[in-house]
């Protein structure tokens, strides 16, 4: 048995045809004669009155057109007949119902098209990047300062030469690292709040996965400039990039930064606003502010609290930035030269932007490593921009806390009590690849999802680390994907691009981006996939968060 959604519609009159299984496939052909195209076929009962709202079908023996339940060939073979349920709709096309002439059976022939928006129709070789694809670029608010975003390991990036990307399954692995330091936080926020309170932060180690995990900007320190890449992430606080004279550091392939080249170069001193804010602080005995940010993966950086011009644009500089001079580093940080916090404490740099640029961000993630988005500071929201509240929680006040209240799968809400949502809470992260949810909700979701893909006969795929839902869609050229929107308080809507529904290993292990947490309680995480190609915008002035679709044109 195997169903293909069909639109709802009002239908004036319904009539019940029996007709033998081998005239089936003619129905389908002669269908759109304006006139009865079975003049032999005796309607035997309107099952409806006129105007009576309906949701109805087309049984066929071929499960061709846009089909409700497909016949069982035993009950064909047996009974020599096929029901066919024909409605005569008043005001409404074959395109209008969501269905398209001439589709055939996923099993063969034509692949089956479902259009319509609450559907993905992609194209099987769209999946993956070409091997020859170029760089795109893409463009922010016009009155914002932008910088250019791009993937660690595509053809956009400046350290695609530095080393191998890790494999799906070690990006998963690393994700789920980078999670459970989140969690972790949170609880000893609640249960430890005086050891949180020493420096306990998020893993900077995504710097070394391949995909969404790492998004790169560029950036110039010092006078003369000199450029850095890396990483931005809205769950640090803290930018910093390792500095000469260095006791411990990773190797990178740009130049360490070097203080003593820089002529607007300064140490910040311990009794500095800017060193009393910092979770962990000391005094080295020269009265220099010294740094210490401990991750979840127990990785360390130390080093000065300095200040340095800091270079966005050829055109646009921010003098007196404050960052750390790392001098010593331990555990994997990955090849980037550093890392820049876009989280909610003034010492980030949006916080430190605010007054020159505007009391907001933004920034579009790519939707595949050929391409570039961009990280907006200042500017007005896009127009198409939904906004939702941007909730403050005390225990992790870096957090970017957001209420999401529901999702739907093609259209259709999902059965899952708002309370669900709220037990958890959930946090915007620009370093989180795959969204966690609580368990109870993933667990209906995933249902639903492969309900619907169900409907194709996708062959099912061995899971890929956390994500337990995968498909195979070898020797498929065109797919039909449900959308998936996440609903927010205060009604607003965001329909992901399909981009951000499905995560791509190889075209034989296509899976549901989305993970369970395991638990209910745990915190929820909505992670860059799901915020490809959207206009995620960072309104500190309104507290709020908005999200806008094709931010990345």
């Amino acid at each position: 048995m195997r169903r293909i959604p069909c639109l709802a519609a009002r239908a004036r009159v319904v009539f019940v045809y029996l007709w033998p299984s081998s005239a089936s496939r003619r129905f389908i052909d002669s269908f759109y004669s304006p006139i009865n195209p079975f003049p032999a076929a005796k309607p035997l009962l309107p099952v409806l009155p006129p105007s009576v709202p309906a949701i109805f079908s087309l049984a066929t023996t071929t499960g061709g057109l846009c089909t409700g339940e497909r016949v069982r060939d035993e009950d064909s073979a047996r009974h020599g007949f096929v029901v066919v349920v024909v409605a005569v709709v008043l005001g409404a096309s074959w395109r209008r119902l969501g269905c398209t002439r001439g589709a055939a059976s996923s099993s063969g022939g034509a692949e089956t098209t479902t259009t319509g928006p609450n559907w993905h129709a992609v194209s099987v070789s769209s999946l993956l990047p070409s091997a020859a694809a170029a760089c795109t670029a893409s463009q922010a608010s016009s009155n914002s300062l932008a910088l250019r975003v791009v993937h660690r390991h595509g053809p956009c990036s400046p350290l695609q030469s530095r080393g191998g990307a890790p494999s799906h399954a070690e990006i998963m692995d690393r994700d789920q690292a980078r999670v459970n330091s989140i969690h972790r936080k949170v609880a000893a926020s609640v249960i430890e709040p005086a050891r949180a309170s020493k420096g306990v932060s998020l893993p900077a180690r995504r710097g070394i996965s391949l995909g969404t995990g790492n998004y790169i900007v560029s950036v110039g320190l010092g006078t003369p400039v000199k450029n850095f890449s890396v990483v931005f992430d809205t769950g640090s606080d803290l930018s910093w990039v390792q500095c000469k004279p260095c006791r411990d550091c990773y190797k990178q392939q740009d130049p360490l930064f070097d203080p003593a080249q820089s002529s607007t170069y300064s140490a910040v001193p311990c009794g500095a606003q800017e060193c009393m804010e910092l979770d962990s602080q000391s005094c080295s005995s020269d009265d220099k502010c010294r740094y210490e940010v401990v991750y979840g993966d127990q990785s360390q950086t130390d080093g000065d609290l300095v200040r340095d011009t800091l270079t966005l644009t050829p055109s646009a500089e921010l003098p007196g930035f404050v960052f750390g001079c790392s001098d010593e580093i331990s555990g994997q940080f990955g090849q980037a030269d550093g890392l820049f916090g876009l989280g909610r404490k003034k010492v980030s740099l949006s916080s430190q932007g605010a007054p020159k640029y505007g009391p907001s961000f933004s920034y579009c993630l790519p939707s595949s490593s050929s391409a570039a988005g961009y990280l907006s500071l200042g500017g007005a929201p896009p127009a198409n921009a939904q906004f939702t509240e941007m909730v403050t929680k005390s225990d992790t006040p870096s957090f970017y806390y957001i209420n999401l209240v529901g999702i739907k799968v093609a259209g259709r809400s999902i059965k899952v009590p708002k309370t669900v949502f709220a037990t958890a809470g959930t946090v915007i992260d620009s370093g989180t690849v795959i969204t966690r949810l609580p368990e109870r909700a993933y667990a209906v979701l995933r249902s639903a999802f492969a309900r619907f893909m169900d409907s194709y006969s996708y062959k099912k795929a061995p899971a890929l680390s956390i994500l337990d839902t995968c498909y195979d869609f070898t020797g498929r050229t065109k797919l039909q994907i449900p959308s998936v929107a996440l609903l927010f308080a205060g009604g607003t809507s965001v329909n992901l691009d399909f981009t951000g529904v499905l995560y791509v290993a190889k075209v034989s292990q296509v899976c549901l981006a989305f993970a369970s947490n395991g638990d209910d309680t745990s915190i929820g995480i909505l992670g860059n996939t799901q915020q490809k190609k959207l206009a995620v915008v960072y309104d500190m002035a309104k507290q709020r968060i908005g999200f806008g679709a094709k931010g990345c044109r």
